[in-house]
């Protein structure tokens, strides 16, 4: 499943204001001239495929071998300024077109994250693409330093850089000293690689992925963080694309490491909406028997968070959570209003409400899964690369004040995300970037795909996105807060306007609109 679509991988926004913060070097030709000087040994490489199984244990592996596809680890230059030195791999899984009379070529994938893997995803897009899977080479990618790929780990003592700056500056001090603190843990253990941690030269690992292939153009589907990739393969290596489907699209021009800056609103919507749902299932989850008394449950469970913390679970798997913690709980479970996705956050809420109440609670073994990945450092490795292609792409304002004072003008009209979408983090701490961000410069005949009520990626940054690219049509899903479409959410109107696209190459005379659960 696409890193977009799993509650653990929180994707990005930030406002239009920030755009200003580090001045952005257009994307020319030259950026693909550039791109082959002294690269002809990675270009022309040739590919070892073999078996995606790792071990016994590699239920990904042995998905894709079911599947039948083969993995294959593709060499790049850590530095594309230094072609003769230090390599690194990237690895890639293949599912082969079978209906070899009619193939396309490669699809690419990125699931988001960013720093999520999407080397696994074959089967699924496969099974989305119905029919016309089967015309294309599907190529699941680990993007450097992610997954199977050259890994980079910073020995963080938590898995995710995400947090809420809690109900008052304690907490806020608090989150300063720790993403101060992480920023060191990565610089030490890993500073000489970092620079080289980018959007830019992930695209640039993208194309020689392409060369490798055999391949004059590539098709590219990704979504989330994968939408700005995909933006800049396009700008830096035009006329080297062939299909693009973008789901959940930012605007490049308000990408930032201050990524969810501006999606106040839609996150409070799709809280709403899960209250909504939560009240007519009382007798399940115990939140309340109204929308207000569920939200007023939540907002108790931060309250107590923040003035004495929450003791969760039965020995020995006990966490305590205090109000930097709770809040991002809630964040993460409001990005998919599937029941399915309810239920198991309204699980999670149930016992978070009891907590608060003095109740004993029991976790379930994925609620467990969860606050180990959020209090400890068991995935460490996401968190790492996540925030290093943050802070490679963008430099992040300087002082906490500044945080501080954003914080504080949000929580009147937000206090459960603002807190959080204005928080600190390590970005501030971070050496600059070594590039300047990519500019839209090409024109792309994309086709974008968008739910209005997306609360990690919202509909106007998809719009705005649409407006930089005239040659791109745009399919809406209207009434829905989901972040990711396309293939998971099982909306059969997008999947047959995306598939048709996939087919033909032809995109839609003009865009379309599709409704939440239609057909």
């Amino acid at each position: 499943m696409p890193a977009v679509a799993s509650a653990a991988m929180l994707a990005l926004l930030a406002p239009a204001a920030e755009a200003a913060d580090v001045a952005a070097r257009p994307a020319t030709p030259a950026d693909a001239a550039a791109s082959a000087v002294g690269l002809d040994r990675y270009y022309n490489q040739r590919l070892d495929w073999g078996s995606c199984v790792l071990g016994p244990d590699d239920k990904t592996g042995k998905d894709l071998e079911k599947a039948g596809a083969r993995c294959a680890d593709v060499t790049v230059p850590l530095d594309y300024s230094d072609p003769d030195g230090r390599t690194i791999t990237v690895a890639i899984s293949r599912l082969k077109a079978t209906d070899t009379r009619h193939r396309v070529g490669p699809l690419l994938l990125n699931g988001g994250g960013p720093g999520g893997p999407s080397l696994g995803d074959g089967p699924d897009i496969r099974k989305a693409m119905k029919g016309v899977g089967a015309r294309y080479d599907i190529i699941g990618v680990d993007p450097r330093f992610v997954g199977r790929s050259t890994p980079l780990d910073c020995g963080w003592p938590v898995s995710s850089s995400i947090f809420s700056a809690g109900v008052g500056r304690a907490g806020f001090d608090r989150q300063v000293a720790l993403h101060k603190d992480l920023a060191a843990k990565c610089r030490a253990t890993n500073g000489s690689v970092l620079p080289h941690v980018s959007t830019r030269n992930t695209a640039r690992d993208m194309d020689v992925i392409r060369g490798a292939l055999g391949e004059k153009k590539i098709s590219y589907l990704g979504y989330s963080y994968g939408t700005y990739l995909g933006t800049v393969y396009t700008q830096m290596f035009p006329g080297r694309h062939d299909r693009v489907v973008l789901d959940g699209a930012i605007d490049p021009r308000r990408y930032s490491p201050r990524l969810l800056r501006g999606t106040e609103t839609e996150n409070e919507q799709a809280l709403a909406g899960f209250a909504a749902w939560a009240a007519k299932r009382h007798d399940t989850y115990g939140l309340g028997r109204t929308r207000a008394q569920v939200l007023a449950a939540l907002d108790h469970a931060i309250d107590v968070s923040a003035r004495r913390g929450l003791t969760v679970g039965t020995a020995p798997d006990v966490f305590r959570l205090d109000d930097t913690q709770v809040p991002t709980l809630l964040f993460m479970g409001i990005s998919d209003d599937t029941d399915e996705a309810r239920a198991a956050f309204g699980e999670q809420m149930s016992v978070l409400a009891k907590a608060a109440d003095g109740r004993p609670t029991r976790l379930s073994p994925e609620f467990e899964s969860v606050l180990d990945r959020m209090t400890t450092g068991e995935e460490s490795h996401y968190g790492s690369v996540q925030t290093a292609i943050l802070c490679g792409d963008k430099a992040a304002p300087r002082d906490p004040e500044r945080y501080w004072r954003d914080i504080r003008r949000s929580r009147a009209a937000h206090p459960v995300t603002g807190p959080l979408t204005n928080n600190i983090g390590p970005c501030a701490f971070w050496d600059r970037p070594k590039e300047r961000p990519t500019q839209v410069r090409h024109d792309t005949p994309a086709l974008l795909v968008g739910a209005t009520g997306d609360p990690r990626t919202d509909h106007e940054g998809t719009v705005a996105l649409h407006g930089m690219l005239p040659s791109s049509k745009l399919i809406t899903l209207k009434g829905a807060n989901r972040h990711g479409v396309y293939g998971y959410y099982g909306n059969a109107c997008v999947d047959a306007k995306v598939n048709s696209y996939l087919a033909t190459g032809r995109l839609p005379g003009k865009d379309q609109t599709c409704v939440k659960r239609d057909g």
